[in-house]
């Protein structure tokens, strides 16, 4: 067992001579649906916890409803829908099964921590569906032999925020995600597909179901700051360069079919709290003149500058092609010049 990377699975800590694989390698063959989170303050605390869980248990409520197979292993190829009779228990059952986890790993991952490195905390839920279908009522304790959990915790160095450089660098190459509101497993399996599309200067790709509407990123919601009424009141926008109220933030809207994510929904919050003017809308990039500022979020990064977007220029012909094959159309961001007039 490696110092830097540990599994517990089930309440068991592995204990082998080589370590728990990388959390991406281990997501690709177990299924189930999941969510990473990680420490903050020199390991001081967990970020968001009480968030992640209950869309843990969101996206586990999402998968039993529309796609099991995408929950549960099952020895049975048609597999059955779990029954209904199930579903109210899950909530607590997961958080209490989750946290005494917690409770077992994070200690031997904080002793056995070096460089003052945070942790990345990936928790799995899965099961059997045959096990669950066994039973016409499931009480907690059989929930708890029934449910399958993983936590995978391995060091973590955060990018530096606001250093020059940091930014991302994002590609739009692929379609928009199935079942988009549950965070499962799986994906990790067919977001590997894009990356023949990747070329080699990018940091994430982005999806779009048309090439003009951006969605989310494969690991990232996807954020852009433009002027405000750039066709209706041109003169005005300009007038007021540097004014917040000028400006405008999107991002695609979760029935467009994008991960809820959790430090998405706080950016929409704090700009509610700040008064600070957002439209949840696919952000379009044929309007890309107006952007002035991108950025992508998630649980690890948190909010991350984007220094550049590169969209193919004929979308219809980019997905059978490698990187090399493909055309592209780029913009570049000034994030000096936008930060040093909105101060």
């Amino acid at each position: 067992m490696s110092g830097s990377r540990f599994l517990l699975s089930n309440g068991i800590l592995s204990h082998t001579v080589d370590a728990p694989p990388p959390v991406k390698v281990f997501l690709e063959t177990h299924p189930g649906a999941y969510t990473t989170s990680r420490t903050h303050n020199n390991a001081s605390c967990l970020l968001f916890w009480e968030r992640h869980m209950k869309r843990l248990s969101e996206s586990i409520q999402i998968l039993l409803n529309l796609a099991p197979r995408l929950l549960f292993k099952s020895n049975n190829s048609a597999i059955l829908q779990p029954s209904s009779a199930t579903l109210p228990i899950w909530q607590p059952t997961i958080q209490m099964l989750v946290n005494d986890s917690m409770c077992k790993v994070l200690p031997v991952a904080l002793k056995e921590r070096t460089d003052c490195n945070e942790l990345a905390i990936t928790t799995l839920v899965s099961g059997n569906l045959e096990e669950l279908n066994a039973y016409e009522i499931v009480s907690e304790e059989r929930m708890s032999k029934i449910l399958d959990v993983h936590v995978h915790v391995e060091t973590y160095v955060p990018p530096i925020f606001g250093v020059w450089g940091n930014g991302a660098h994002l590609a739009v190459v692929g379609y928009g995600r199935h079942i988009a509101a549950a965070k499962y497993s799986d994906w990790v399996r067919i977001r590997k597909t894009l990356e023949k599309l990747r070329p080699p200067s990018v940091t994430e790709l982005l999806l779009s179901n048309d090439g003009d509407q951006i969605l989310e990123g494969c690991v990232t919601n996807f954020f852009i700051v433009c002027r405000k009424d750039w066709n209706s009141d041109y003169g005005k926008a300009w007038g007021d360069y540097g004014n917040k109220y000028s400006f405008e933030v999107q991002t695609a809207p979760i029935n467009d079919g994008v991960l809820p994510g959790t430090i998405r929904q706080l950016v929409l919050e704090v700009c509610r709290s700040e008064g600070i003017p957002f439209r949840e809308v696919a952000p379009s990039w044929s309007q890309h003149d107006i952007w002035e500022e991108a950025f992508i979020t998630n649980s690890l990064r948190l909010l991350q500058h984007v220094d550049s977007i590169q969209v193919p220029t004929d979308w219809q012909s980019a997905h059978s092609k490698t990187w090399k094959d493909i055309s592209w159309t780029k913009k570049q961001f000034q994030v000096v010049n936008f930060y040093s007039c909105c101060n």
